[in-house]
């Protein structure tokens, strides 16, 4: 059950501190599944509020308990009553659900933090867990994100960060979005376990297959399954034609999974589940492609493109990418990437459309999956003649291929 155990240091309490990790949803977190756990939570404020009782399920109680206690036992200096634990349903989850629990110690002015992480039901199509937690495994000795503390059958317990998550704002800051280019460079050249395979184009086709046979024939005619196919084929072949640098990737680096200390302004990459070696010029063109999304919204489903960076943005990002590798980047070069990424973003609006529509019939959560799948094909039609140079007609509000 257990990994194995670390001895993270003391971490004080902030006087107004809250952190929202993960993807998309900004209302009340949901919990019904599994067993329970009888424990004292607050409720999801930036100050602590006064706590209540409540029944959060979805953990075995006695499999935590076990954990928790061996925890403290490397502690040593927390409270040994798990009725004082406080815990914390965080905001901003969306295919996990996740917990920040606040352990007194016996000297009551620090308090320790940990998180508890349980996993989404459903994701198994998107990726396998087992992977995912051996790339966190080799993310924390790489000194990377969190460390792992635990695991339990439906989840684990993760070191607690003292940093924020970033807002959809923080992408734009030119000194923020430098530090995070400067980040996922040094993020794309570790040295992970495994092939340096591209990942990208297989797993696309596998979400198209699980795709159309999930969805009515209404929303496969919607959709244009039938013709995605040939799309991601034209793709793969027009965007592997040269030579290209291939990293590990992120492949979902929103403003949820980037979090940042205010004092030292260090940059943490979180949350792991898609992470594999792809093309690096992909995983710049999905984080641009990220910031057309406020997931903290009313209206987290919306997509702006009116936010999307434009050219001297993607090329001031590229160029601090390139030049932290310790070698000033030559125009040509950061020409290149800055093309590269931008086509890419096709590959990418046809990888989160394919995720929309599937999430849309085996995950619950409230959110508009169907709309933001929408939005992503719509865009990867509407730009797909101007990013390849390939004439196209309008036809029931997308830009197809005329020939």
């Amino acid at each position: 059950m257990m990994i194995g155990l670390y001895k993270p240091q003391h971490v004080t309490v902030p006087k107004y501190h809250t952190r929202n990790p993960r993807r998309f949803y900004a209302g009340r977190l949901s919990i019904k599944r599994g067993q329970s756990l009888l424990v004292q939570s607050v409720s999801v404020d930036t100050r602590m509020a006064i706590k209540t009782n409540e029944l959060v399920e979805g953990i075995s109680q006695e499999e935590l308990k076990k954990i928790l206690q061996s925890v403290a036992s490397e502690w040593g200096d927390v409270v040994d009553d798990m009725e004082a634990l406080q815990v914390m349903p965080l905001k901003g989850a969306m295919t996990n659900e996740v917990f920040q629990i606040n352990w007194p110690t016996r000297s009551g002015d620090v308090i320790r933090k940990l998180l508890i992480r349980i996993y989404g039901k459903g994701v198994e199509v998107f990726f396998k867990r087992d992977d995912e937690i051996r790339t966190f495994e080799c993310m924390s000795k790489h000194g990377q994100g969190p460390r792992l503390l635990g695991r339990f059958a439906d989840g684990r317990v993760e070191e607690f960060i003292h940093a924020r998550t970033l807002s959809a704002a923080d992408l734009r800051d030119p000194e923020i979005s430098a530090l995070v280019a400067a980040k996922m460079r040094e993020f794309h050249d570790l040295d992970m376990p495994g092939p340096r395979n591209v990942l990208l184009w297989s797993r696309m086709r596998n979400w198209l297959t699980k795709a159309k046979h999930l969805c009515s024939a209404k929303d496969a005619k919607k959709f244009h399954l039938d013709c995605l196919g040939d799309e991601i084929n034209m793709l793969e072949k027009q965007l592997s034609q040269e030579v290209q640098d291939i990293g590990f990737c992120h492949n979902d680096l929103q403003y949820g999974n980037i979090m940042m200390d205010e004092e030292t302004r260090s940059i943490t990459i979180i949350d792991y589940e898609y992470a594999s070696y792809n093309p690096i010029a992909y995983d710049i063109a999905n984080h641009f492609c990220e910031m057309a999304a406020n997931y903290h919204s009313e209206t987290p489903h919306v997509l702006d493109y009116s936010k999307y960076p434009g050219l001297e943005e993607r090329r001031r990002f590229v160029h601090v990418y390139l030049n932290s590798g310790g070698k000033k980047p030559s125009e040509d070069k950061v020409e290149r990437l800055t093309d590269d990424a931008e086509k890419y973003t096709l590959a990418n609006h046809l990888f989160w459309g394919l995720w929309g529509i599937i999430s849309g019939y085996v995950n619950k959560l409230d959110f508009d999956y169907m709309e933001y799948a929408r939005q992503r094909f719509e865009q990867y039609w509407v730009r797909k003649a101007e990013v390849l140079g390939s004439s196209g007609v309008h036809a029931n509000g997308y830009v197809v291929d005329a020939t």
